[in-house]
């Protein structure tokens, strides 16, 4: 088994239209892992049915009982994160929950024992099959924190299914720059497929992703999208590419067939079976396969 995870150092680089394509190489031998919980979209080309889905809890907030409560303000004048608020006509307090950052100091020092330090549900997580395999993938609350572990737990379901189903790859929908979803996303990983396009930001961003990449040791392979509408940035990306002692990077010409495969719900495979995009993504998951089979380290 092995896991390939694709992510991109800016947001609109194609990530996901190419992470379908591949899982549309790959099936039905693959699991898919959406890790990009704060804006999760593969799933509007891959169309899963939900099989199971769960709350999840990300941590724990202080919520305080209103017929407890005297008022004294002693709750409000600690908190730090401004989590409370005075309900005036009650001449009581409350918890802004999107505020509230579980750090318990109301629910010690709180004269009345008012407050509870109750489960704070974040979001939710579902397993899913897809026409290409099985999927696990989440959607984060709104103003919800902890995503990193929410991603921790998306890779560990994956996992978990491609044990269970005897299948060789998982193949994880990544968030774009390099916060903590993105480290969730990438330890352990046997490949990060970096996505990138021929900007001037594309290339910054390109570098700082390649950082990290090399922080983790973690085998790191490139892929120009849009390749031919800058050819100068494309440039100056093989260039980066050769420094870093990576293999060439595949290049994929712009394709506006791509964006009418996604309005169809559908991977550029599906929709256009010979276009010279679709040559360079065949070309790109032959030479991953090839790449992990060598085991090459970056």
């Amino acid at each position: 088994m092995k896991e390939i995870v694709i992510i991109s150092g800016k947001g609109g680089t194609g990530k996901t239209s190419i992470t379908a394509a591949l899982a549309t190489l790959a099936a039905p031998r693959c699991v898919l892992a959406d890790c990009d919980v704060d804006a999760a979209d593969l799933h509007l080309i891959v169309s899963p049915t939900v099989l199971q889905e769960q709350d999840f809890i990300g941590g724990r907030q202080a919520r305080i009982q209103p017929l407890k409560c005297r008022g004294c303000g002693r709750c409000f004048s600690l908190c730090r994160f401004e989590a409370i608020e005075p309900v005036e006509y009650k001449k009581i307090f409350r918890v802004k929950e999107t505020f509230c950052e579980g750090c318990r100091v109301c629910v010690e020092f709180c004269p009345a024992a008012a407050i509870d330090f109750v489960d704070a549900v974040n979001g939710r997580w579902f397993l899913s099959q897809t026409r290409f395999g099985p999927m696990a993938h989440a959607q984060l609350g709104i103003a919800q924190e902890n995503s990193g572990k929410l991603v921790t737990l998306i890779r560990k379901e994956a996992r978990q299914l491609a044990e269970e189903r005897h299948l060789d790859w998982i193949l994880s929908d990544g968030s774009p720059g390099i916060g903590c979803p993105v480290i969730a996303s990438l330890t352990g990983a046997d490949l990060a497929l970096i996505v990138t396009e021929p900007t001037q930001s594309g290339c910054h961003d390109l570098m700082r992703v390649l950082d990290l990449t090399h922080h983790f040791k973690i085998p790191t392979a490139v892929c120009i999208n849009k390749a031919d509408i800058n050819p100068q940035a494309a440039s100056q990306i093989r260039d980066l590419a050769k420094k870093k002692s990576l293999s060439k990077p595949i290049e994929i010409p712009y394709d506006p067939s791509i964006t009418a495969a996604q309005i169809q719900a559908q991977s550029i495979i599906e929709y256009q079976n010979n276009s010279p995009a679709v040559q360079a993504i065949s070309r790109l998951w032959e030479l991953i396969q090839k790449s992990l089979a060598k085991e090459s380290v970056y």
